[in-house]
């Protein structure tokens, strides 16, 4: 087929009236310099040689069943239809086991061996072995613990006299700070790339529950993840998580967890070997423009709805009401107030404040488990579901597509109530009666606000959409 390109030229007669502009110029004469004598030259390697004696490769080795028929085929013999004939695992009968390898980086916090990296670098790994950066010897590698919510884990090597990478203490990275991602790339072998902090606080990317990426254009690519993004002065400020691409490559847009949050973290992980996070029992929203009038703040968190049994509804919190501050600090959207909720420990007591009806009033509570929550939610909503938020690494495994959001079935068990319902690993929970579902705290919602009686639950599986009634 040929297509035929039309111009349409036409002819405007346009005046301009712009006597009563005035622009503002800066100092008209300019000296361009050298930032140097000619007998220099310009480096940034007393910066970061030392930070690169702090960051390690990874190589991981994990096995995986894949069933025989894989792909279109699983999809196939998923099928309801199907299953009626052939019944419940006949693409599983021939499972075949395959052995997976990545690579990732890593950076040492102590002497003695301990180092951070990215929970997806080592997730489910049967072996991690750490090389390095200075003579790239090798260390097999245990795991301490790992946070699929910040998508951060802590494992340790058998090794002493390390060279632990130093923390910037200072909190606030300012948008064009100069910054370098040291990493080990396309497994080609330890690397520096050198850009600016391009935007702070970066949240809503949908990548970990928990976000407040620092974004930078220094080249981030595959195997970057979990090396160090240093400032200026050899600090690590950030742990390299992951980039924004439609090639697969760096195009400029990369993201770092930032080192308050890594802290935090590491800190629970060493203790404890999981990080157990507060849970109030709200759903929220941002306030929107057209909200703003109704409320004499103009940023904070609405609340949607609360939950039955939750700190939130046992403490008299509101649909409606503003979540403005906890302890003080200020919160300013919604994804705030779910990573400084997060921030504390089950059974802590904090203080709202809140705007109910133009009125500014404080709220002290004491906060529940958000571990316990997804227990309860595991073990109440349907018999036989085991529920997930949805991640970067399930989505992939069940093929979830990126623009469906919801609570995802990682598992039905056999002959269970959820099984006989129609329930199928990979199902997207989006709705419950006239309550969409993005997070495990929405479901924990509606499973309390339609306690009694049939409920109509929506979920996607494959792109479709269906319902199931649950008494």
């Amino acid at each position: 087929m040929k297509f035929r390109h039309v111009a349409i030229i036409a002819t405007f007669s346009i005046t301009l009236f712009a006597s009563g502009i005035e622009f503002q110029y800066l100092e008209q004469s300019s000296k361009r310099v050298l930032p140097n004598k000619q007998n220099e030259i310009l480096s940034y390697h007393s910066v970061v040689k030392d930070a690169m004696k702090s960051v390690v490769n990874i190589s991981t080795k994990k096995t995986t069943k894949t069933s025989f028929y894989s792909g279109s085929f699983g999809q196939m013999f998923n099928d309801p239809f199907f299953r009626q004939f052939f019944g419940r695992g006949f693409g599983d009968l021939f499972p075949q086991e395959r052995i997976e390898r990545s690579l990732g980086s890593g950076v040492i916090l102590t002497h003695n061996g301990y180092i951070v990296t990215n929970n997806h670098v080592v997730e489910n790994a049967d072996e991690i072995i750490v090389a390095l950066g200075d003579d790239n010897k090798e260390y097999s590698a245990t795991i301490i613990g790992t946070d699929k919510d910040s998508d951060l884990a802590l494992i340790k090597i058998d090794a002493k006299n390390l060279h632990p990478i130093k923390l910037s203490s200072d909190r606030e990275l300012l948008v064009g700070d100069v910054v370098f991602a040291i990493g080990n790339p396309f497994g080609v072998g330890q690397t520096v790339t050198k850009g600016i902090v391009s935007a702070t606080n970066r949240d809503k990317i949908g990548i970990n529950r928990y976000e407040n990426f620092i974004q930078t254009d220094a080249s981030i690519n595959p195997g970057n993840s979990g090396g160090a993004l240093i400032d200026s002065r050899g600090a690590l400020v950030g742990i390299n998580s992951a980039i924004l691409t439609r090639s697969g490559a760096n195009n400029g847009i990369g993201f770092a967890i930032p080192v308050y949050m890594v802290e935090d973290v590491v800190r629970k992980l060493a203790k404890s070997g999981k990080v157990e996070r507060g849970y109030l029992g709200v759903t929220i929203s941002d306030l929107s423009s057209d909200a703003r009038s109704l409320y004499k703040k103009d940023k904070g968190a609405i609340i949607l709805d609360v939950a039955e049994g939750t700190p939130a509804h046992k403490a008299g919190l509101k649909r409606g009401d503003l979540i403005f501050s906890v302890d003080g600090k200020k919160i300013e959207s919604s994804s705030e107030l779910t990573r400084v909720i997060g921030s504390y420990n089950p059974n802590s007591t904090i203080t709202l404040g809140v705007e109910r009806n133009k009125k500014e009033i404080t709220i002290k509570l004491k906060l529940a488990s958000r571990d316990g929550v997804i227990s309860a939610l595991n073990e109440g909503f349907i018999e036989g579901l085991s529920l997930a938020q949805i991640t970067r690494e399930n989505a992939q495994r069940f093929r979830i597509p990126s623009n469906i959001r919801g609570v995802l079935v990682t598992d039905v068990k056999p002959s269970s109530k959820a099984e006989k319902l129609g329930f199928q690993p990979g199902d997207v929970i989006v709705q419950v009666e006239g309550m969409e579902i993005e997070t495990l705290e929405d479901l924990s919602a509606a499973t309390n606000k339609y306690r009694k009686g049939a409920k109509r639950v929506f979920i996607n599986r494959y792109g479709q959409t269906l319902m199931q009634i649950v008494e």
